[in-house]
């Protein structure tokens, strides 16, 4: 049977889907055949389905990392439900778990076994898996080893290594709904996929009317944000840049809140109130991989740090297909915070110590006590070593062949790093623009995706207000086509119109250039 017909069959047969939607059969297809996969769908189309149909197929064990506890939890009871074998694995699972785990890997049958990123870390978890016959792993909301993984979840960059380290190489899903070019290309390099199927579907979600209301003075943009939520019909989110926030928001609506800092026992209770059709305020993490249909809105209380963010969030509302309402409470100064996160760089002597330490094959734990430092720096600073050519990690950390001196290894290092930043910082202009501009909001956060759109979209608040302006092509360049700057180097097109040029540069971010300025020195060429 071909594949295509076999991975229907599964669909139909196994998991109960009567059809699937291109973009699933597409990547579901390309796994089914021990190909790599990146897939990117909408929010609410139905990305787990693809692992799922992929690993019955394949006919083994299959490993999916999924970030969050409640959605692991989630995923295995869903399977558990038709039949399958499905054992998530974290620290509230305790021994039973890790123990039907190996059981399941030892036999080499059919089942999905969940983990967050951090179990990955652990050295007895690496050594099970290494030798096992795992045919499928799967990174769930693969954006986060773009958006969490340098700061907040540096476990999620080591999971190449994890990959590496199996015996026989399994077929690699990434999946998420949002990714931005530089995000797909950062996805692809740490997992190091192999000749990855792409399969990345339309972005627009025409039902949610997009909104900026902007302010200068924070109790204004607290009010407004108060009345936002209580003008909308039906229930949503509201998200917040800190925990404080989200307490007091909570209160002054009289909801629940989701933070990190709060015990689990809370969490599960507030994403109850949540799944039952409440109103909550959390978090950024909070929502992910929840597939409430009927959320009627979003409100950010304050400015998201990107618009990869903006777009995760704002694409939990209106997956029934009905119209919903995202509405962003603006004030420039947010975006102070979120430009000193995006500042740090790491220590280049801390580096270059790191670097000399790994002189043989050493565990996590040896290396910080030889260097004395806390696991959590350790981990990052290893995360940039291993790009600049110092160190392979897998379930050991060693020195890469042929890798340069230490000092030379910290130089790249944080010139990489600085690369990394300079992406960051762009992201956040990026997102200003977006909230600061007076022509359709659509368009230009399409665009930032990758996709060629021309038209207004009569969904936002500018096209409403009339303000959106007819594309006028600026005659140097069209979106979507390859160009190389003197000093920046090679990047693509994303808008081009009369009056600037934003550019996707592979090293340095986003750009926005003036046309006359381009023009005039002459600063792009083709590719």
């Amino acid at each position: 049977m071909e594949t295509t017909a076999r991975v229907r069959q599964i669909a139909r047969d196994v998991l109960g889907y009567p059809k699937l939607r291109p973009g699933q059969l597409d990547a579901a297809a390309a796994l089914a055949d021990g190909r790599d996969c990146l897939a990117i769908l909408p929010s609410g189309a139905g990305k787990s389905a693809i692992y799922q149909i992929a690993a019955i197929a394949l006919g083994g064990p299959a490993v999916v990392v999924s970030p969050l506890l409640a959605l692991q939890r989630e995923q295995a009871d869903a399977l558990r439900a038709r039949g399958l074998t499905a054992i998530a694995v974290n620290a509230l699972s305790g021994a039973p778990a890790r123990r039907e785990a190996a059981a399941l890997l030892a036999s080499g049958g059919t089942g999905f076994i969940f983990l967050g990123p951090e179990q990955l870390a652990r050295d007895d978890v690496r050594d099970d898996l290494a030798q096992a016959p795992v045919r499928l792993f799967t990174v769930d909301e693969a954006h986060c080893i773009a958006s969490w993984g340098h700061d907040f979840r540096p476990d999620y960059l080591r999971l190449g290594g994890v990959i590496e380290a199996f015996a026989t190489r399994p077929a690699v899903a990434a999946l998420t709904a949002t990714a931005a070019p530089p995000v797909r290309q950062e996805i692809a390099d740490r997992l190091a996929l192999r000749d990855p199927r792409q399969v990345i579907r339309d972005f627009d979600r025409p039902e949610i009317h997009l909104a900026v209301r902007s302010f200068h003075r924070a109790d204004d943009q607290r009010a407004a944000v108060l009345a936002a939520v209580r003008e909308q019909a039906g229930s949503g989110l509201v998200y917040t840049a800190t925990r404080g926030q989200a307490e007091s928001y909570a209160a002054l609506l009289g909801v629940r809140y989701y933070h990190g800092g709060l015990a689990r026992a809370d969490r599960l209770a507030a994403q109850r109130v949540f799944e039952g059709g409440a109103t909550i305020v959390a978090t950024s993490a909070f929502g992910m991989g929840m597939d409430r249909p009927d959320v009627r809105f979003v409100v950010h209380a304050s400015v998201p740090g990107s618009l990869d963010e903006y777009y995760q969030e704002i694409g939990r509302c209106g997956r029934d297909g009905r119209p919903a309402a995202a509405i962003c409470c603006y004030r420039a100064e947010d975006l102070g915070l979120v430009r000193f996160f995006a500042a740090g760089m790491p220590d280049q002597d801390d580096l270059a110590a790191v670097a000399a330490a790994v002189d043989r094959p050493l565990t996590r734990r040896e290396l910080a006590a030889r260097i004395q430092l806390p696991p959590g720096r350790l981990a990052e600073l290893l995360n940039v070593l291993e790009p600049a050519g110092a160190v392979r990690l897998g379930r050991l950390v060693e020195p890469a062949p042929g890798r340069p001196t230490p000092a030379q290894a910290a130089a790249r290092a944080v010139e990489l790093a600085g690369h990394h930043r300079s992406v960051e910082r762009s992201r956040v202009e990026m997102m200003r623009r977006f909230a600061e501009m007076t022509d359709c909001r659509r368009r230009f956060l399409l665009r930032y995706f990758g996709e060629a759109v021309s038209q207004a979209c009569q969904n936002c608040d500018n096209c409403d207000a009339g303000l959106s302006r007819p594309v006028v092509a600026a005659g140097l360049f069209s979106p979507g086509e390859r160009v190389t700057h003197h000093q920046w180097g090679p990047g693509l097109v994303l808008e081009a119109e009369a009056d600037r040029l934003t550019v996707l540069f592979d090293d340095y971010g986003y750009r926005e250039l003036s046309t006359q300025v381009v023009s005039g020195r002459h600063l792009l060429d083709p590719a």
